[in-house]
């Protein structure tokens, strides 16, 4: 998991919008709209972020549509840690 982080904080475009969307679905679950109000970010923009994570087995879903609800998978949770070393280096490079 901790590769895969890697790759998708800062191996890819968009790294940082992937790495706000684990840091607030880590506190509780959200819908797409939510995330996008609290992160600023054009819906569709979370919606795409939304899919690669899911792709990477980083976010799970419940419900359907606009119901449909994230949050972080348990591999995940377990491999927060790891997340958070990365996430501290993302903040040492935007020094």
């Amino acid at each position: 998991m901790k590769k895969v982080l890697w790759w998708l904080i800062l191996g890819t475009r968009g790294g940082l919008n992937r790495a706000k969307i684990i840091k607030k679905l880590y506190d509780h679950p959200f819908n797409a709209n939510q995330l996008s109000e609290e992160l600023n970010v054009n819906y569709r923009t979370i919606r795409h972020h939304i899919k690669i994570l899911e792709d990477s087995d980083v976010v799970k879903s419940a419900g359907e549509k606009y119901g449909k609800i994230y949050f972080l998978s348990d591999n995940m949770e377990k491999n927060y840690p790891d997340f958070e070393m990365i996430w501290k280096q993302i903040k040492e490079i935007k020094k």
